[in-house]
């Protein structure tokens, strides 16, 4: 597994998760936007801390700052 996210797009994703987290235990949402929006927070913390998205491979996506060539 080889890295491709970048530290904003981890940044974003935990802010997002965060958010997420914070609308379910202050019942903003209840339900099931509420489950749905739990998957996902859990989803972007898990890889907001690898630092890899599955999803960005087929799309050939990668927010990871190239290191320059030597």
């Amino acid at each position: 597994m080889k890295k491709n996210m970048g530290a904003l797009d981890r940044t974003i994703r935990l802010i997002l998760a965060v958010a997420g987290g914070v609308m379910i235990l202050t019942q903003m949402v209840a339900g099931t936007l509420a489950v749905i929006i739990g998957v996902f927070a859990v989803i972007f913390v898990i890889t907001a801390g690898i630092g890899f998205c599955p999803l960005y491979v087929p799309l050939k996506i990668s927010t990871l700052r190239k290191s320059p060539a030597k």
